[in-house]
């Protein structure tokens, strides 16, 4: 079975930048559709951070992250990646990769494969 494996987490200062990437265990993201980047912060939900139609590259965001989150994706690698800049505390989370086969999936339990998870830390 596919697994994703993410990358590129860290402690990092407020207003500071990070880099995740997700890779599939497979080096192919054949028969996926979306690829998102949700987090969860310790005693909270896990929220929708950014998603990517894995094909197409159509993409959306949080509004907590617009303007600051660039998601993207490299087809020659098979990684998608999450540019986070301008970071601030309350980024602070495990950064989970999750794939989907339906352009639809928006919550959490829309997206059937998931990775492990990297941790985040912005310090102020």
């Amino acid at each position: 079975q596919v697994q994703l494996v993410e990358s590129g987490g860290g402690l990092v200062q407020a207003g500071g930048s990070l880099r995740l990437s997700c890779a599939a265990s497979t080096r192919s993201f054949s028969g996926v559709t979306l690829l998102g980047w949700f987090r969860q912060a310790p005693g909270k939900e896990r929220e929708f951070v950014a998603a990517i139609v894995w094909y197409v590259g159509n993409t959306r965001y949080a509004d907590s992250v617009k303007g600051r989150f660039t998601i993207s994706r490299d087809n020659a690698e098979n990684t998608v990646n999450l540019q986070m800049n301008s970071l601030k505390p309350e980024d602070t989370a495990l950064y989970y990769c999750a794939a989907s086969r339906s352009l639809y999936a928006r919550e959490p339990e829309d997206f059937a494969l998931w990775g492990q998870g990297t941790q985040v830390t912005v310090s102020s």
